[in-house]
């Protein structure tokens, strides 16, 4: 069936070899999925989440997949947390940064009318913040 040799040529056809990138939130869900698309079309990739258990596994699993795969613990959340992991893919990746994804994100667990002003402030620094100062620090200097 053509499918079959549509999928297989794209396969073929993609490459991300020597090429970095960092995913933001990359222990679950989309991000996960982001992760190991990436570095299976041969980049070189690094996230980060703040919970250290899950983040540890996630390595552990993509190693024996063969993915390349380095972690760190940030929380998004706070600038200074942004700072380091920058930090940390620059030394990790000789200052080449090819690809970001800012996927961490945060969501209400209770109606909006029940939250604090310290619930939204959370919610707009991971999800808004995050990814504004994260693309700042990414950006190479003129």
């Amino acid at each position: 069936m053509a499918s079959s040799s549509v999928m297989s040529n794209k396969a073929e056809r993609w490459s991300l070899a020597g090429a970095t990138a960092l995913v933001t939130g990359g222990s679950k869900g989309i991000g996960h999925a982001i992760v190991e698309e990436l570095a299976g079309f041969g980049a070189r990739v690094h996230t980060c989440s703040r919970n250290t258990a899950e983040l540890e596994a996630c390595r552990r699993r993509w190693a024996e997949k063969g993915l390349v795969v380095t972690v760190s613990v940030c929380d998004v959340s706070m600038g200074a947390d942004r700072e380091r992991l920058m930090e940390t893919v620059k030394a990790t990746f000789d200052g080449k940064l090819d690809i970001l994804v800012n996927n961490a994100g945060q969501v209400f667990i209770k109606p909006a009318a029940e939250c604090a002003a310290e619930d939204y402030s959370h919610l707009m620094a991971t999800n808004l913040e995050s990814s504004f100062h994260l693309n700042q620090l990414a950006h190479p200097p003129p």
